[in-house]
């Protein structure tokens, strides 16, 4: 199975603090990868550091056979890569149509992808008019998603889809995750081990800033005592 992205040893500081200390992570093409770990283990500045925002000191980054560490992060956006970052961080005074418009890479995007993204998210075509501050917490996080499907991405990074969210939108947004994964790799940053665990196949385990196991998500969900001992469920 061919890998669209290789994280090989990556070493992270922000300001004077090392957080990343060696992670290593192999996202096969297609599917769902879930990054997890307590609070604090890494895993939202892993994402990060895939994306250049708080650009690794050493190691690599390897998307689609390239070696992506080192460029802006813009440019790798344009590569293909999509995030969705942790609080949603939609723009509130914008409506639902303008942040969509606003994520667009060429012209024309949004028109292509329109179809697709209210097929996932119907209410989002409903609410199209209304600003962000107009919509719950649910609905935020489905504009979150649907603002980074805009653009052709091949890959999705995802951090904490489920947080805050009542179950019945979780269960929602887990459908448009799965959905959305027939045609977009996706790295999933995900708390909710419970949600993970239906959603990945695959999985890597951040723990103080270092990868200490990766694997089927299948055969992890058996091992207790690994669940409890990295992330404290059972």
């Amino acid at each position: 199975m061919t890998n669209i992205l290789e994280v090989r040893s990556i070493q992270t500081y922000i300001g004077q603090f090392h957080i990343l200390e060696g992670v290593d992570a192999q996202v096969p093409a297609g599917g769902i990868v879930a990054l997890l770990g307590r609070n604090g283990a890494g895993k939202t500045t892993t994402l990060k550091s895939i994306l250049g925002l708080t650009p690794p000191r050493s190691g690599q980054v390897i998307f689609d056979g390239v070696e992506i560490q080192g460029l802006r992060p813009f440019e790798i956006a344009a590569l293909g890569i999509g995030f969705v970052p942790e609080h949603r961080a939609i723009f509130r005074d914008l409506s639902v149509y303008e942040n969509l418009k606003i994520a667009q890479r060429k012209k024309g995007d949004l028109e292509r992808k329109s179809a697709f993204i209210f097929e996932l998210f119907p209410d989002l075509q409903r609410l199209i008019k209304l600003p962000g501050t107009h919509l719950s917490g649910g609905q935020q996080q489905m504009l979150a998603v649907a603002r980074a499907l805009v653009p052709d991405n091949r890959l999705l990074l995802i951090d904490e889809p489920s947080e805050g969210l009542a179950p019945v939108i979780i269960e929602a947004m887990m459908e448009a995750i799965r959905r959305l994964s027939a045609t977009t790799t996706v790295v999933l940053v995900e708390q909710n081990f419970i949600v993970a665990s239906q959603l990945a196949q695959r999985y890597v385990i951040i723990e103080e800033g270092r990868s200490v196991q990766s694997g089927a998500m299948a055969d992890l969900v058996q091992d207790k005592a690994t669940i409890q001992r990295y992330l404290g469920a059972a």
